[in-house]
């Protein structure tokens, strides 16, 4: 599977973006999305996942109310939709995937390379 962030960009405080994970090559079976971020000088931070059915999905306290995650899996996309984007949000924004169970504490064989996502204040 490869897959494709994209959707990053400047936003000022409080605004929103839409950020796309676009699978693509051998995408038979069920995987799970998660999106991670990472901020300059910081560690990579967990920060949702959704299961191939979309009907499981979870976040990191720090994005929960603010960001939600869905899937279209006739496009073999997933959607990372921000809101109330923070400062501290600031990040790139990276795509992963893995079949069956899935969640923050997982090893990710396939990963995008990254969105970045910058909010002024």
């Amino acid at each position: 599977v490869q897959l494709q962030a994209s959707g990053g960009g400047l936003v000022q405080a409080g605004g929103s973006l839409r950020l796309s994970c676009a699978a693509s090559g051998r995408t038979g079976g069920t995987y799970g999305i998660v999106w991670f971020r990472q901020a300059p000088g910081k560690a990579r931070e967990f920060v949702g996942y959704i299961t191939w059915g979309g009907g499981a999905a979870d976040y990191a306290d720090s994005v929960k109310g603010r960001f939600t995650i869905s899937r279209d899996n006739a496009k073999n996309t997933v959607y990372l939709q921000t809101s109330s984007l923070k400062p501290e949000d600031t990040a790139v924004y990276y795509c992963a995937a893995r079949y069956g169970a899935i969640g923050p504490g997982y090893e990710y064989p396939y990963w995008g390379q990254g969105t970045l996502v910058t909010v002024s204040s």
